[in-house]
């Protein structure tokens, strides 16, 4: 991975005389310094003999790899109160010769966001979690959400108007719900989604094939760049728009805050999920379906989770299940002709389908559970079945038809001993996203891609010392 432009631009050649060699203490007096309204440094800055450094650092951490002893930890954390407090860090780290991380706090498969794989260079980390506020204008249908909130914040202040403390990506889908049942934004399905590294990595979720992405539809937004000026759209010019918008969180500049053009959703949508093992031609109808998903109407999100499970014929032979789920902008009457046409191997019926409001549907994807509470969407410590664990996580964008036979081959990977928790998500692509050249945004993966595979893997933390073989 090529370093980022801003942390390039942040750093500056560290020397081992005696006034650099360690900055702590001149880094927290410029800090104090430059802070405005004599706010005190020590409500906001924590160092690494503070007690609650390593539960602030932890605090996000959605992938154990990047929590051991062993991981690089910031010389300090900052969680700033407004923007004032993020110059005041960009200028003081560029002085005192600190890398800077920018955190919004939802999920970082790589720990890139809070760590380092440079062990000589120090660091701060810049944690954007006081920043959460989300201003709606329903008339509009737009609205400004900070880095800092989660997608679920950005739904709950969708339905109030204006909040300024914590919610999630989940409640961000249910408080819209809760304001306009016709309203949505399309954002991704895990409810601790943070706002400013998903729609700066490009954002895709339910509704992506009908709407794009979440930076597609991102029409203004607010940056710090690296001489500490606050840019827009019009100041910042048209480059660094299109760059922050899928080029990456933390590359260009900060972003404290994006304005969103909300889309249009159903009152109700339907849900499906038909599983398939082995024994019930899995293998077929994984290969068909990666032919004909791209192809569905953009009102569909079709996907296919796989996994290795028990056999039901013998318990203790396992098996490989594909699970066929769809979630759809419209009624299940609408649905059944529909894939009858399309997809009639799935054997799809009534009975197989629940209808449920859009941000239902989130959570269903999610957690594959019916009828949740709203209040689930609330949980910042959200578990997914590839967070809050030791995992490794990597997606492929397929252009061509995998063969049958190599699916048949791939099968035997997940009977090792090292996959006991491994799965494979496919996602369709297709509809809008076929509408956009690669060129049009920095994330490319457009036209000509049939589906992503999203694999992961997890482990116990006392396999953690064998990490490699999973990996």
């Amino acid at each position: 991975m090529f370093p980022s432009l801003f942390v390039i631009l942040l750093s500056v050649s560290w020397k081992s005389s005696s006034t650099l060699a360690y900055p702590s203490e001149g880094f927290l007096h410029c800090l104090s310094l430059h802070f405005a309204n004599s706010t005190s440094i020590s409500k906001l800055v924590y160092t690494q003999r503070n007690s609650s450094f390593s539960s602030v650092l932890k605090s996000s951490a959605q992938n154990f790899r990047f929590t051991t002893p062993s991981t690089p930890t910031p010389l300090f954390i900052i969680t700033p109160l407004q923007p004032s407090h993020i110059q005041a860090a960009i200028y003081c780290s560029r002085i005192h010769g600190l890398h800077v991380r920018t955190r919004s706090g939802g999920h970082d498969f790589e720990g890139l966001s809070y760590t380092t794989a440079n062990y000589i260079v120090p660091f701060v980390v810049i944690d954007l979690v006081n920043l959460r506020s989300v201003q709606v204008d329903v008339e509009k249908a737009t609205a400004w959400v900070e880095s800092g909130a989660t997608i679920g914040e950005l739904y709950y202040g969708i339905a109030t108007a204006w909040v300024e403390s914590g919610a999630t990506v989940g409640d961000l889908y249910d408080e819209i719900a809760r304001k306009s049942k016709t309203l949505g934004f399309p954002a991704g399905i895990c409810p601790t989604l943070g706002v400013g590294g998903h729609l700066s990595g490009g954002g895709y979720g339910l509704l992506f094939r009908k709407y794009g992405l979440g930076a597609d539809n991102v029409i203004d937004a607010r940056l710090i760049d690296v001489k500490g000026r606050i840019l827009d759209k019009k100041s910042m010019g048209e480059d660094l728009f299109w760059a922050i918008r899928g080029g990456g969180g933390g590359t260009f500049g900060i972003v404290l805050a994006w304005k969103l053009k909300l889309v249009a959703v159903p009152a109700n949508v339907t849900v499906f999920t038909v599983r398939k093992t082995l024994e019930q031609n899995a293998t077929k109808l994984v290969h068909r379906w990666q032919s004909i998903a791209h192809k569905f109407p953009k009102e569909m999100y079709p996907s296919i989770a796989i996994a290795r499970v028990n056999s039901s014929e013998d318990e203790e032979k396992m098996t490989i299940q594909a699970s066929f789920t769809s979630v759809f902008l419209g009624s299940i009457e609408e649905l059944i002709p529909l894939m009858e046409e399309k997809f009639p191997e799935l054997g799809l019926v009534k009975e197989d389908c629940l209808e449920m409001s859009w941000a239902e549907s989130n959570l269903y994807s999610f957690l594959y559970v019916l009828r949740s509470p709203s209040e689930t969407l609330l949980n910042r410590n959200q578990k997914s079945s590839i967070s809050k664990t030791f995992f490794k996580a990597k997606s492929d964008f397929v252009k061509q038809p995998i063969p049958e036979s190599a699916f048949e081959g791939l099968w035997s990977k997940f009977y090792e001993d090292e996959a006991k928790s491994a799965s494979m998500l496919f996602v369709g692509f297709g509809g809008k996203m076929d509408e956009i050249l690669e060129t049009e945004y920095p994330y490319p993966h457009r036209a000509g891609n049939l589906y992503t595979i999203l694999y992961t893997v997890d482990w116990e933390e006392k396999e953690n010392i064998n990490s490699e073989k999973f990996m």
